[in-house]
């Protein structure tokens, strides 16, 4: 009987190929429809009121017309949203808001996400990554078993009853149809659960006896999960537990820290991994070939893409491209406009294009410092404030910093370490280290998950430098003068590494 489920469902995810192929083929089309759709919906609500949706004819226009946007600017609207009113930035009812990480002044954004973004965004997404998937791999025996999800949290909203707040994943797994929480486990009620070192537990005896084919999620969790797994079997790797186990769906943070280390608890080459850009604001790009790293930029999810070139973030009136305009190897901030009443909204990631016949795309970074090896989006805004606040109560002075994460290793646990120059050095570097921490926590509610019983990210780690040393380094490398500063946060170890080889 599985076999025959699982080549129905193959079949019919694989229908969906001749329309990916047809907004590969017409790309610019697929694009200039959408935005004259997404107008076209929005021109009746108080957003496309204020800026005459109704009378815009062209791209041009609306570029003209409406300013890029970013949390702060969109907040007022999504914060009465939150209360209830409706027809603000979209016609439909929003009831859903994804929470992640703050911008510079909020501990938490909150995203709405409308019914047409569930439907036709994120779970199309999640429809065409199994369709591509089979399609690339014929033989895939994926439905005969179950995929593993591991959910966020989520909450009722303290504004409004009937709104709710929480990870996009849990806001997925909440609303997924009744045929994909046949294919999924574990239990809703586990999935969803916000104590994570009880969550991984039960997931785990949930899952053993199950026959799982595929897992998707945040590779740090779901490592960590796996490992859990095989302490508690005494299996030498997780073939032994689920000997059908073939695809792991991933994103979020980047993989390559990740790679050799699922490696070994899966040693098998007939092990795929497959990347996803799935943000709170939306599905954007899926890996659609086998050997190759880079993703589909998906154009037929009710978002329009824009394209802001780095060297024009700080312009007053910069210079935004669509996307017949962009060019390969150039990193370009991201704009969207979307089917949940984002319009031209700067989410801060950067990405480079592959190639453009069709459009595939590369992460490469964000908009500004961060450290979000984990899914804990570590900004510099967030670590400034927790350094002052640590210098404050232990008298310290700062005079230079760096900070990198430790990467999840056999013998090593995930932290973030801190190399700091003190032109004062503080009372008591542990009181230092504590209070550092803890004022993160309280400013970043993804950094405060991550840490939550020190299940995924331990304690950060300091380490003070000898006075100088970050000048002596930069004039190691040629790099004395104004333009040459000191990367303050990193998302690898280049730097932080390099300076602690560079003392030794």
């Amino acid at each position: 009987m599985s076999a025959i489920l699982n080549s129905v469902i193959s079949w019919f995810l694989k229908q969906r190929v001749s329309q990916i192929e047809y907004f590969k083929k017409n790309p610019h089309e697929a694009q200039n429809n959408l935005l004259f759709e997404l107008l076209h919906k929005a021109k009746d609500t108080e957003w496309g009121k204020k800026y005459d949706y109704a009378t815009i004819k062209d791209l041009k226009t609306f570029q003209e017309r409406v300013p890029v946007q970013d949390y702060e600017d969109v907040k007022p609207w999504i914060e009465r949203l939150r209360k209830g009113e409706n027809n603000l930035l979209w016609p439909s009812e929003v009831k859903w808001f994804a929470k992640s990480s703050g911008t510079t002044s909020d501990k938490s954004k909150f995203i709405p996400v409308s019914n047409e973004a569930l439907e036709d965004c994120h779970f199309k997404g999640g429809k065409d990554m199994l369709s591509i998937y089979c399609n690339n791999r014929t033989d895939t025996e994926i439905f005969s078993g179950k995929g593993l999800v591991m959910g966020g949290s989520h909450s009722v909203s303290e504004f409004n009853s009937n709104s709710y707040f929480g990870d996009i994943s849990a806001i997925l797994v909440q609303n997924f149809p009744f045929w994909a929480q046949l294919l999924r486990t574990p239990d809703m009620s586990i999935a969803l659960m916000d104590n994570w070192e009880e969550k991984l537990d039960k997931i785990a005896n949930a899952t053993i006896t199950e026959n799982v084919t595929n897992l998707s999620g945040v590779p740090s969790w779901n490592l960590m999960l796996l490992k859990r797994i095989l302490e508690m079997t005494g299996r030498n790797n997780i073939l032994e537990v689920w000997p059908n186990l073939e695809l792991f769906i991933h994103g979020g943070v980047s993989f390559a820290p990740y790679r050799e280390q699922f490696k070994k608890v899966i040693p098998s080459d007939q092990m795929w991994y497959m990347e996803t850009y799935n943000a709170s604001e939306g599905f954007f790009g899926i890996q659609d070939q086998a050997h190759s790293r880079e993703m589909l930029l998906m154009l037929d999810y009710g978002i329009f893409y824009e394209f802001l070139p780095l060297d024009e973030l700080e312009s007053e009136n910069p210079r935004v491209l669509s996307i017949d305009q962009v060019e390969t190897d150039t990193n370009y901030a991201l704009l969207i406009s979307t089917n949940a009443g984002l319009w031209r909204y700067m989410i801060g990631d950067t990405i480079q294009f592959t190639n453009t016949n069709p459009y595939r795309i590369q992460i490469s970074g964000r908009t500004k410092n961060f450290i979000n090896a984990f899914g804990e989006e570590v900004i510099i805004d967030n670590a400034e404030k927790a350094l002052d606040t640590a210098c404050r109560e232990t008298g310290a002075v700062v005079s230079e910093y760096t900070a990198a994460p430790v990467f999840l290793e056999d013998n090593n646990s995930a932290s973030h370490e801190y190399l700091i120059e003190f032109e004062k050095d503080p009372d008591d570097l542990d009181k230092f280290t504590n209070v550092l921490d803890k004022t993160l926590q309280n400013i970043n509610s993804d950094y405060e998950a991550k840490r939550t019983a020190d299940i995924l990210l331990k304690k950060l780690k300091v380490t003070s430098l000898p006075e100088g040393t970050f000048f002596r380094w930069l004039k190691s490398k040629g790099k004395v003068g104004g333009q040459n500063k000191v990367p303050r946060l990193f998302n690898t170890r280049k730097y932080v590494d390099e300076i602690l080889k560079f003392i030794s």
